[in-house]
């Protein structure tokens, strides 16, 4: 199992919100919190650092200052698991191909804590004797008062203590990912170190990042090795192919006209979207009914308000709705949903189950095999 956050006394136990009652049954969280308590060896394991390959610091001590925050930038890792029957979404990264390709670039287990940067990123300062930062997508970041290049996408670079990098506008999609080394050391809440928003867990104390901040990581210096980059990645910008979807579950409550116009029509992103969804204009889908006893959602799942308007939900989602969902973007698009911009042209097409399951694997396959594509800078 990869470690998920820093090693705290064992008797503690991971807290809510204050005034905020604990769900019913949390064993299992729980389990998931003291599973990361068995010290540091264990760390190393799960990292696969080697004898040598850095020192691992004590929990809490600063390694990256940061100077400026960005528009939105939060801690991400894989999401919190098994947790939706109490009300907790899982939250993690919108990308997770950004997530999983950031981590492999900084020697990460895939899931590890990383910076989500929105929009725009952050000015961070070095506090440690050094530290590997990978970049999960494209984005202006530069090492400030240095003359040579720009941090190429998609590569890792090493920093010393004094250096400081600037992430700027994200070139290509939404979001990018800032991994490090040995991977962030945050406090997991409920299993995971995400930050959710709206819940105010996980993270910086469930915000945003602010200047002032100090992050903490688990290696005083990088580890030894030249930095890395990767020959060929996915694109993380809407290609302009249409999302793939599965209609359902309950597209028996809209006409034929309304399910093709879902397949046949343009819709916008709205400036309104968030992590809790991706909101769309376009032609209205009429339902015989706009609401229905409430079930759960998934991340994907179309739901269509009231006004007729659909909304993607996404990883921060309500666990359940009572909007029928005409559809659900299969899991291999997922992670397009949390690339789309503001003003960008979304169109829909249909597979079914089979076909969603074939793609999947494949996938997965060429994900598997992105290890095979990193080359020294």
């Amino acid at each position: 199992m990869a470690c998920a956050g820093p090693h705290p006394d064992p008797a503690l136990r991971p807290g809510l919100r204050p005034g905020v009652p604990a769900p019913p049954r949390r064993s299992r969280a729980v389990r998931r919190r003291r599973q990361n308590t068995d010290g540091r060896a264990r760390c190393r394991g799960c990292l696969g650092l080697a004898a040598g390959a850095g020192t691992v610091m004590t929990a809490g001590a600063p390694a990256l200052r940061v100077l400026t925050a960005g528009l939105l930038t939060t801690v991400q890792d894989g999401g919190r698991r098994g947790l939706q029957r109490y009300g907790v979404p899982p939250s993690g990264a919108a990308d997770t191909e950004g997530l999983w390709l950031a981590n492999l670039l900084a020697g990460n287990p895939p899931d590890a804590a990383v910076l989500e940067v929105t929009g725009r990123g952050p000015r961070l300062e070095v506090a440690c004797t050094s530290v590997r930062v990978a970049l999960g997508g494209d984005a202006d970041a530069v090492i400030e008062a240095e003359a040579g290049p720009p941090l190429p996408a998609w590569s890792a670079q090493t920093l010393r203590r004094g250096q400081r990098l600037r992430v700027g506008t994200v070139r290509s999609g939404l979001r990018c990912y800032l991994a490090v080394s040995g991977g962030l050391a945050i406090d997991p809440v409920l299993g995971s170190s995400s930050t959710y928003l709206r819940g105010g867990i996980g993270g910086m104390s469930g915000r945003a990042l602010r200047a002032g901040d100090e992050l903490p990581v688990r290696l005083d210096e990088a580890p030894p090795g030249p930095d890395l980059r990767l020959d060929a990645v996915p694109a993380t910008a809407s290609s302009g192919e249409p999302l793939r979807v599965v209609l359902g579950p309950q597209d028996g409550l809209f006409s034929p006209a309304a399910l093709a116009s879902l397949l046949a029509s343009a819709y916008t992103v709205s400036p309104r979207s968030d992590r809790v969804g991706l909101r769309l204009v376009g032609p209205p889908l009429p339902a015989t009914t706009t609401e229905i006893a409430s079930d759960a959602c998934v991340t994907g799942s179309i739901q269509v308000t009231g006004s007729g308007q659909p909304i993607a939900l996404l990883c921060d989602r309500g666990t359940t709705g009572g909007y029928p969902k005409i559809a659900t973007v299969i899991s291999v698009d997922v992670p397009r949903l949390g690339r789309l911009r503001p003003g960008q042209p979304v169109r829909f097409s249909s597979v079914d189950v089979a076909q969603a399951e074939h793609l999947r694997r494949a996938r997965a396959r060429f994900l598997n095999a992105m290890h095979e594509r990193l080359r020294p800078r």
